[in-house]
C-alpha cells in the first residue's frame, strides 16, 4: 500500500459516521375490545406479522429507518403500548418486531370501544420520535366508537401532532362501518380507508395497506 492509500484511508477512518435520518414512525392500533374473540385476535397479530415480513414493506422500511410501536387498545382508559418503538435498520430488526408482535399477549378481553381515546393515546408517542419526519397512525377496528371521547374530536388534534391516521376497517354486519371511519376517524394529507370483509380478510388487507403506506414513501425518499 502507497503512502497516498494510507492517507486517503485514514481520512475516510476520520470522519465521523452519521446516523440516517428516521424517515417513518408508525404507530399500530389494534382493537381488542370485546367484539374480538380469541381466534380474531390471533388473526390480526399473525396479520400484521406476516404483512411486516412482506419483502416490499420490510425493504421500505429498512430504506426508511423507520421507528415502529404497537398499541392495543379498548374502552375508555384501555389503551396500551404493548411493543415500544422498535427503530427498524436492517431485515434482522424487522424480524425481530414481526416476533414480538406474534408472542404478544392480549392486553384486555372485554371492555367497550372507545376510539377517540386510542388516537389520543397513538399521537401522544410520536413525542418520544421527534427526529421522524412523517407520522402515520394504523388504526384497525370492527365497531364504532362507543365510549369515551368522540373520535372526530381528536381529528384536529392529530393534525396538529403531524399525524396522519389511516384505517384498517373489518365489516362484520350491514352497518356503514367503512363510511363511518371515513367520516370520524382518519385524517392528514392522502390518509385511507382500507376495508376487509371479515376477520378472514385481514392479513391480505393488512398487507397490502402496509405495503401502500411503505412504498410511497419510498417513492418520497427517491424524489
Amino acid at each position: 500500500m502507497n503512502m497516498m492509500s494510507t492517507i486517503l484511508i485514514s481520512a475516510a477512518l476520520s470522519v465521523p459516521v452519521t446516523a440516517r435520518a428516521c424517515d417513518l414512525a408508525l404507530v399500530l392500533a389494534v382493537d381488542v375490545s370485546g367484539s374480538v374473540d380469541t381466534t380474531e385476535y390471533r388473526i390480526q397479530m399473525d396479520g400484521l406479522a406476516a404483512g411486516l415480513r412482506d419483502g416490499v414493506v420490510s425493504e421500505a422500511l429498512v430504506r426508511a429507518n423507520a421507528a415502529v410501536a404497537l398499541v392495543q387498545w379498548s374502552g375508555t382508559s384501555r389503551q396500551r403500548t404493548v411493543v415500544d418503538w422498535v427503530r427498524i435498520a436492517s431485515f434482522e430488526d424487522t424480524e425481530m418486531l414481526a416476533r414480538q408482535i406474534e408472542e404478544t399477549p392480549r392486553a384486555w378481553r372485554n371492555f367497550s370501544t372507545a376510539i377517540g381515546e386510542a388516537l389520543q393515546h397513538g399521537t401522544n408517542l410520536f413525542d418520544a420520535v421527534p427526529d421522524c419526519r412523517r407520522r402515520v397512525m394504523d388504526v384497525s377496528g370492527d365497531g364504532q366508537s362507543n365510549e369515551g371521547v368522540e373520535p372526530v374530536e381528536v381529528q384536529r388534534f392529530a393534525r396538529a401532532a403531524g399525524v396522519t391516521v389511516n384505517a384498517l376497517v373489518i365489516e362484520t354486519d350491514d352497518t356503514d362501518l367503512t363510511g363511518y371511519f371515513w367520516e370520524n376517524v382518519i385524517t392528514g394529507e392522502g390518509a385511507f380507508v382500507v376495508t376487509a370483509n371479515g376477520f378472514e380478510d385481514y392479513p391480505e388487507r393488512i398487507r397490502q395497506k402496509l405495503v401502500r403506506e411503505t412504498t410511497r414513501q419510498i417513492s418520497k425518499l427517491e424524489q
